[in-house]
């Protein structure tokens, strides 16, 4: 019985890992768990999702607990609105992605000077690979699930839209997804 539960369980990873959406991988930098689920929505505090309506909701942080729920938008996906170094910053939220991700417009609302940057990377995307530079965040803060020193990536160009990936998801104390919410704990 528990090696035919083993069996099933090491499918449907097989299975999650081949499923990806966007997918931004520096396996040679990094060593953090892949999950290819595309994801993305606006943000409300858990107390609020509970009495939420159908239509697109704004960021606000709980006040009575770390928790923030990211309610899925009516593309499919997680749209995250996140603080990143006292700047807003739109993310898709993508659990597939290495790292986060910055495209060069967002980099450069951030003040980092694409022209001093070292595109040495190679990155493996959804749209074949491309050439990133490697930087460090101070902050990036999602309704208040904040995370300090986040690793990241400029990518050289190809990116459409700023991913929201594992070296901040993967540093909180809890990532839970359910089909229409991401609950996210710092």
């Amino acid at each position: 019985m528990l090696k035919n539960a083993a069996v099933i369980a090491a499918a449907a990873v097989v299975s999650a890992l081949g499923a990806g959406g966007a997918v931004v991988a520096l396996d040679s930098v990094y060593d953090l768990p892949r999950v290819s689920i595309p994801f993305a929505a606006p943000l409300v505090s858990v107390e609020e999702q509970a009495t939420a309506s159908a239509e697109p909701m704004v960021e606000t942080a709980s006040t009575t607990s770390a928790a923030a729920a990211i309610t899925k938008a009516k593309d499919g996906h997680f749209w995250a609105e996140a603080t990143v170094e006292g700047r807003h910053v739109r993310f898709l939220v993508d659990t597939g992605a290495t790292t986060v991700a910055l495209t060069a417009v967002d980099a450069k609302r951030l003040g980092i000077d694409a022209s001093r940057l070292d595109y040495s990377h190679p990155v493996k995307t959804a749209a074949g690979e491309i050439r990133a530079a490697l930087v460090e965040l101070d902050y990036v803060s999602v309704a208040g699930a904040r995370v300090e020193k986040v690793q990241a990536l400029v990518m050289e160009k190809g990116l459409e839209t700023s991913l929201l990936g594992m070296s901040y998801l993967g540093r909180l104390s809890r990532l839970e997804a359910t089909p229409d919410s991401m609950i996210l704990r710092s």
